[in-house]
């Protein structure tokens, strides 16, 4: 990550040649990155639901809620 900065610094010192990105890569990253945080959070509500479904109100979501998001997990995982 750091040499990708370093070559964009670069390129932009030298005069006449413009700053090209590649594809970037830190929104792929924080794409992926948030999708596995949504993925990791209905995994433990589905968890959470299951142990010990009266915690669900202490976090504010109701059944209904937390079913929907359970709903958009791959049907292969829940």
């Amino acid at each position: 990550m750091n040499s990708t900065i370093t070559s964009i610094q670069h390129r932009a010192v030298r005069p006449g040649v413009p700053v090209q990105r590649s594809s970037h890569p830190r929104s792929l990253r924080s794409m992926v990155a948030s999708w596995r945080e949504r993925t990791r959070f209905r995994w433990d509500l589905k968890r959470l639901s299951e142990v010990s479904p009266h915690l669900i109100d202490d976090i504010g979501m109701t059944t209904r809620q937390v079913e929907a998001e359970i709903a958009k997990l791959p049907f292969w995982q829940r």
